[in-house]
């Protein structure tokens, strides 16, 4: 097997469960450098897991070897780092949401087109066993045909626990931008692309007070939404509601739940890649839970790079690709238009 070589961009948090897996769960990539503009932060990665390289961008992008740039920065400079890369003729995959603006987002699926390179974005949690499960739930006729959908992402917001809290609450950010991919991103999948949106926000605080250890008692302005209602109408005729918030202390809601002719289907945390799933049909009196037989239950962050590194040698399309991760930022940014023109916001992208 030959094993694509992997550049990390961004040591931050969210970096560890892809340092690891890429290093240790996935046999066909390898990290050959890392980068952050903390250079301890790169160093520290480095010598943890082995890696060759603790490069500059301009540095990772200049080395011919390393294929596929990861970027896991923050939101406001996704866009600028996949640029970069796609322009130096590097695959990309980066964290969610693929960037802030949706014409920037056209603009990199475009010039991947373009530059024949592929891109990928977060989440690659539907690639995981439990939505895989409910997809062959859904497509074998179990639940008969779907016809409505349900999702909650409802919490406190995160600044009770995350040192560094602020950029929920500045543009790109909000339960919709923050949350909104994994469940958007899960029911795309499972049901297809939107044809239509309709949507109403709301802001409970207008500015929030940080508990956690690091920044404890500071004061954040809300640039944001922080509750997000949504409507979605699939082009397959199923309609759908979707719910993200800060603004909920605490809740009893599910997370997903797909109802159809014959049935309905309990779809566990899309946040997540394992079960449980449950299925409840019109001949059984209770809800019961479906083994899942397929792979990747525990934590495989970096799956939809593994699959990207796959699909580059197999000359296919990626699964976790830029065409689902643009329709997905599109319907994030449906739902605020729809909410600030009291319109229905049609999508113009698909997959």
């Amino acid at each position: 097997m030959i094993k694509k070589q992997v550049g990390i961009v961004g040591c931050g948090a969210i970096s560890g469960i892809y340092l690891k897996n890429l290093t240790y769960m996935f046999k066909n990539t390898y990290i050959k450098a890392v980068c952050d503009l903390d250079k301890k932060k790169a160093e520290k990665a480095a010598a943890e897991y082995g890696i060759e390289e603790v490069y500059t961008l301009e540095e990772m992008l200049a080395d011919d070897d390393v294929a596929i740039i990861v970027n896991l920065t923050t939101p406001k400079a996704h866009y600028s780092i996949c640029k970069k890369a796609l322009e130096a003729g590097k695959h990309v995959y980066v964290e969610k949401p693929m960037c802030v603006e949706f014409e920037e987002g056209r603009e990199l699926v475009n010039l991947a087109v373009e530059k024949g390179l592929m891109i990928g974005a977060a989440p690659d949690t539907f690639l995981g066993a439990g939505i895989q499960t409910c997809i062959n739930m859904i497509n074998s006729g179990k639940i008969g045909q779907p016809a409505s959908v349900m999702a909650f992402m409802m919490c406190p917001g995160h600044e009770s626990w995350h040192p560094d809290p602020e950029f929920y609450y500045e543009k790109g950010g909000g339960p919709m931008f923050d949350m909104g991919p994994y469940y958007l991103t899960a029911l795309v999948n499972m049901l297809g692309p939107v044809e239509s949106v309709a949507g109403m926000t709301g802001m409970a605080f207008a500015e929030r007070t940080i508990t956690s250890k690091k920044k404890f008692g500071k004061k954040v302005e809300v640039e944001v939404p922080t509750h997000i209602n949504g409507i979605l109408k699939f082009k397959n005729g199923v309609i759908g509601n979707i719910v993200t918030s800060f603004d909920v202390l605490g809740h009893h809601m599910p997370r997903i739940e797909v109802h159809g002719t014959e049935g309905s289907l309990s779809v566990p945390d899309p946040n997540a890649f394992g079960g449980p799933v449950l299925i409840k049909t019109r001949y059984i009196n209770d809800w019961e839970e479906i083994p899942i037989t397929i792979p990747y239950e525990e934590n495989s962050r970096g799956l939809g790079i593994s699959d990207m590194a796959e699909a580059i040698s197999e000359g296919r399309i990626n699964k976790a690709n830029g065409k689902i991760a643009l329709h997905v930022l599109e319907l994030m940014h449906g739902f605020h238009w729809a909410a600030d023109t009291g319109r229905n916001y049609n999508l113009t992208t698909t997959f």
